[in-house]
């Protein structure tokens, strides 16, 4: 089994007990970090904090975007009116 896929299966309680919405930032949150670090890399096992740092982070992508949903549809607005 691969590294990458060890690291997934490791974290597939994780997933599964998050909401569906939050799954789904979740797991774009593991492509991103896929796209800029080797996943093999990580051997350690879960420190304490790590879920903790992984809740922090769901929340501050799903708060970014919130962000730019509400972005969008302000320059929606404005490109409508001018």
């Amino acid at each position: 089994m691969s590294h990458n896929n060890q690291f997934e299966t490791r974290w597939d309680e994780y997933r599964q007990a998050l909401r569906p919405a939050d799954r789904t930032v979740f797991n774009r949150l593991i492509e991103y970090a896929q796209l800029h670090t080797e996943l093999s890399t990580v051997h350690k096992p879960l420190f304490v904090e790590t879920p903790i740092l992984i809740s922090m982070l769901l929340e501050q992508q799903k708060q970014i975007d919130d962000l730019e949903d509400r972005l969008d549809h302000l320059e929606d607005d404005l490109n409508d009116r001018g």
